[in-house]
């Protein structure tokens, strides 16, 4: 299993209660997923980020931004 990218899609603008506008992380969540070295753990994180999108809402284009990110990789992503 390779190694999962992070859900950062490089927009890091904090504005909707310090979580990024981008990917929905905060600060501290993103100093966690570079630190995450284990494929397991890593695709658990992208998943916890995911349910998180889902819960906080307006994060549709993620999605496709995320996909395109693991094609460049040539990594298979999560279940979306």
């Amino acid at each position: 299993m390779s190694k999962v990218p992070t859900p950062c899609i490089g927009v890091c603008k904090f504005r909707r209660q310090g979580h990024c506008i981008g990917c929905s992380m905060t600060k501290e969540q993103k100093q966690i997923s570079k630190k995450l070295k284990k494929p397991k753990l890593q695709k658990a994180y992208v998943e916890l980020i995911i349910a998180q999108q889902k819960i906080m809402g307006r994060y549709s284009h993620w999605v496709p931004a995320y996909l395109k990110r693991c094609a460049k990789k040539g990594v298979t992503p999560p279940d979306l």
